[in-house]
């Protein structure tokens, strides 16, 4: 099956895509294009698999690079291809031609964003809590460090849980609300003392409040197309053992 990658208008010419998991050599629970190392799939296949992605953004596979991710604000900024231990962080930038930044995701936020006219890509994994402790900021600012200007920058979300598939808890509405009382519109009512959180409108909030150019989410809801998107919280749900983790890929 041929890979399908869908993309973000405002990102404009920049070579970019949120990969959905049609087209991979992965079977099972992780039937599709699974490239997450972290998971329990076989190893080789997620190599095929994220081979496949180097060869559909036209770069070497050693420089299609990846990061420890662990719901940090943390940034890496990137020079050449990594070797060894990866670095353990949520976010990258760059401003060298060739290397293709690569997040994983399955439900949290994938944001790409590129300064075209500075010449400067990044990367985000923005899960809630990555989100609510700075990782959007503080990969623009990493941005600002390579020569980006932010009211040029464009951020585009793909594709992650969305409103109406993300229920939480008061502890979690409490955490939001200790940051900032009207993050309380980024909630809405749910069953006895749970709540939707809204997270892709909570981090185009972060992004315009920091000063982005432009921001969108592209509207596609993990949790509820299993044909085209993993999801932690719906492998939860089905008793699952495992997940697969989404590819979302920019380059210069």
């Amino acid at each position: 099956m041929t890979l399908e990658i869908l993309t973000a208008d405002i990102l404009g010419p920049v070579r970019h895509g949120f990969f959905t998991r049609r087209g991979g050599a992965s079977s099972g629970v992780f039937s599709g294009l699974n490239c997450g190392t972290g998971s329990s799939d076989q190893t080789e296949i997620v190599e095929i698999n994220r081979n496949r992605v180097a060869e559909a953004m036209d770069v070497p596979r050693d420089r299609l690079v990846t990061v420890f991710q662990a719901h940090t604000p943390d940034v890496e900024v990137v020079k050449a291809p990594i070797r060894g231990d990866r670095p353990r962080a949520d976010a990258m930038v760059t401003n060298t031609p060739g290397l293709a930044l690569a997040i994983l995701t399955a439900d949290c936020q994938p944001v790409l964003f590129a300064d075209k006219s500075a010449g400067v890509v990044g990367a985000a994994h923005a899960g809630w809590r990555g989100a609510l402790d700075g990782v959007l900021e503080a990969t623009l600012d990493a941005m600002e460090g390579l020569g980006a200007k932010r009211g040029n920058v464009r951020a585009a979300i793909g594709p992650s849980i969305s409103q109406r598939a993300y229920e939480v808890g008061p502890e979690f509405f409490d955490d939001f609300m200790m940051e900032d009382p009207e993050n309380a519109r980024f909630f809405a009512g749910g069953q006895g003392d749970r709540m939707q959180f809204d997270l892709p409108s909570y981090g185009l909030h972060r992004l315009r409040r920091a000063g982005v150019g432009e921001a969108e989410w592209i509207r596609h809801c993990t949790y509820c197309d299993p044909d085209r998107f993993y999801s932690y919280r719906r492998s939860t749900h089905a008793g699952e053992a495992d997940y697969g983790r989404l590819i979302s890929v920019i380059r210069l």
